[in-house]
């Protein structure tokens, strides 16, 4: 299984980097899309197992509704930045509702899991804001070929990526007291430490590696602790609704790491949280 994780990442990793700063916008937002609709796929299997083609529908109908509504085109010049970042802002405030969920869970259960428009509700407000919070970022600038917005994707990316790895380390070598036993018994709150010191670490450097700008270190440092703690609780939250549903993995198309939401998990909170954060105090 290790095997196949590392050889999956060894190969996912470099695309993924590639498409980034490669793409031109329109098939960059082609790609985010499909990344997009197989999430949503797979999360229909939160909703209803025996009826999964029928409940896709709705939010197939709802992306290919945004892409219609929101003119990515013209993001891509810099026209228009309102009606994405209102989207990546019901996102954050959706997340600030699941850690309620989370952290109440199994007692929030008993207010959702018995309806099934509340978990597609879920979904959406999970899959949608994610897509366009990268939209937007990856959009800053593009029009002056910098790629300034494809450093601010990448460092996203890389922050989510060591925060996780940083809580699997510290966790394993440290870890005593259980974060959220009643949905995930393997993660600690020193893992949680672990995570952040990473995610701290690495957003101080890639900054400035990549010449980002924030308005000083005290807002560059708050954006990647809470942007961190939006990846786990991204993590947490999917582990809920798959504990809920009875499934271990989202799906099985990634070798070694199960369907696309198992491995997007933390960048659906962690995206729509940056976005927000960063337009808004970053400048």
């Amino acid at each position: 299984m290790l095997k196949q994780r590392v050889l999956t990442a060894a190969f996912l990793v470099p695309l993924v980097v590639a498409g980034v700063f490669y793409l031109p916008f329109p098939a960059f937002v082609a790609a985010i899309a499909v990344v997009t609709l197989i999430g949503l796929w797979e999360w229909t299997q939160f909703v209803s197992a025996s009826s999964r083609l029928l409940t896709f529908i709705i939010p197939a109908a709802a992306l290919a509704l945004s892409l219609f509504a929101l003119p990515f085109d013209a993001m891509a010049l810099g026209y228009v930045r309102l009606p994405p970042f209102a989207v990546a802002a019901t996102g954050a405030a959706w997340w600030l509702f699941a850690t309620v969920l989370v952290l109440a869970f199994p007692r929030s259960g008993s207010y959702w899991t018995h309806s099934k428009l509340l978990r597609l509700v879920f979904g959406l407000l999970t899959m949608l804001p994610f897509m366009w919070s990268v939209l937007l970022l990856r959009a800053a600038d593009y029009q002056f070929s910098t790629y300034y917005g494809a450093k601010l994707v990448l460092l996203v990316f890389v922050l989510v990526w060591c925060a996780d790895s940083g809580a699997y380390f510290a966790g394993k070598k440290f870890g005593k007291h259980k974060m959220a036993p009643a949905v995930s018994p393997n993660k600690t709150l020193e893992g949680l430490l672990g995570g952040l010191a990473a995610a701290v670490g690495v957003t101080w450097l890639g900054a400035y590696a990549l010449e980002l700008h924030f308005a000083n270190l005290g807002v560059l440092l708050a954006i990647a602790v809470v942007t961190a703690l939006a990846s786990v609780l991204g993590d947490l939250a999917e582990s809920m609704f798959k504990r809920v549903a009875g499934v271990k993995d989202s799906g099985n198309l990634l070798p070694g790491h199960g369907g696309i939401l198992d491995r997007i998990d933390s960048l659906t909170a962690a995206f729509p949280v940056f976005t927000v954060l960063y337009f808004a105090f970053a400048n």
